[in-house]
């Protein structure tokens, strides 16, 4: 199997790095979406996240990866393993969903050799079934077109992918954390799809001279060897996995007070955000960062640290100010927390 790039070894990038493992410590805060140049690690990074996260038990023989603990397969069919009460531990899946997939590759459809082979009607789980539990990343979700867009939005609003055609009725689970990565150069994405994703960053190519260097010596070590590559990263990789592990743990015990729930409704009512989401994901993505430090509860540093990712893609837009939206949540922070400018910065 081939090594992938190590998600320790990624140079630089911090704002990323950080919004991944946010996301993959608490599902709930609603995935990622990672806008920047070309050739800056976006794909590197997502795809360096499926080696890094700790296996998880899934029923022996399911096609949709259940909980053990909670079952819950497909209505048109029976859980294959579920009778025998068999689990195993298997790999979170990453799921590439690709731009030129069709409907029925994404949602499932008729197993068309079954029919006919065997006369009979079955379903042919698609790649919402195969991201159950897991991430699925969409490389350039910008360009995805109209019609799966809505597909996605409404999946992952309720958790469940409901196929209806060809004499089928499939209702199956589909909770997973979407990644999208794209180039703003070729298209916006639609503010539909924009805003179910938690948290959004903008990566840039490095203008430093010694980063600029060690990523080339880094990639060009990984092209040559990239067996000794991974195993030189390993303990840092070992530890940032024990490291996620430890925050899932602590999670639920992390305590949010009313003094910080406060910040935050107060930093969404300054920016304007529209409805509540942006505090949901702030209140969330802030405890994930506090269980991720090994914090037991909620302070305005966390808030602060990921109030950029958690609200910039959900600003409206001032035709007379063209301020970078992260500055303006910077600005926002400085005012809110009552601090100079230069200080948030």
């Amino acid at each position: 199997m081939p090594h992938a790039f190590p998600f320790s070894a990624i140079v630089g990038q911090d704002e990323m790095k950080l919004a991944i493992l946010v996301a993959a410590v608490d599902p709930s805060v609603g995935g990622v979406l990672i806008f920047g140049d070309r050739g800056t690690g976006k794909s590197t990074a997502v795809r360096a996240l499926a080696a890094l996260l700790p296996r998880m038990k899934a029923v022996v023989g399911c096609r949709y990866g259940c909980d053990p603990a909670r079952p819950f397969c497909s209505k048109a069919e029976p859980c294959a393993g579920r009778a025998a009460g068999k689990s195993a531990l298997v790999g979170v899946p990453v799921v590439d969903l690709p731009l030129g997939a069709t409907e029925d590759r994404v949602v499932g459809a008729l197993d068309i050799e079954r029919a006919l082979t065997e006369g009979s009607k079955h379903f042919e789980p698609g790649l919402l079934a195969r991201a159950h539990r897991g991430f699925l990343y969409i490389d350039e979700v910008n360009l995805l077109e109209d019609h799966l867009v809505d597909l996605l939005i409404d999946v992952a609003a309720s958790g469940e992918n409901v196929v209806e055609r060809e004499g089928l009725s499939v209702r199956h689970p589909a909770r997973f954390v979407l990644v999208g990565s794209g180039n703003p150069e070729e298209g916006e994405l639609r503010p539909q799809l924009l805003d179910r994703f938690g948290l959004a960053v903008d990566v840039k190519t490095p203008q430093d001279l010694p980063t600029r260097i060690e990523v080339i010596k880094r990639r060009d070590a990984f092209e040559q060897d990239a067996e000794a590559f991974a195993a030189r990263w390993k303990k840092d990789e070992d530890a940032t996995r024990r490291r996620l592990v430890r925050a899932r743990e602590r999670l639920p015990e992390v305590q949010l007070g009313d003094a910080a729930l406060a910040r935050i409704a107060s930093l969404c009512m300054a920016l304007g955000t529209d409805g509540l989401r942006g505090e949901l994901t702030l209140m969330r993505a802030a405890r994930a960062l506090a269980a991720l430090q090994g914090d037991s509860a909620v302070a305005d540093a966390h808030i602060r640290q990921i109030a950029r990712p958690a609200l910039r893609h959900r600003l409206r837009r001032d035709p007379l100010d063209d301020t970078d939206a992260g500055v303006r949540v910077e600005r926002v922070l400085a005012e809110v927390f009552d601090t100079p400018l230069a200080a948030a910065a």
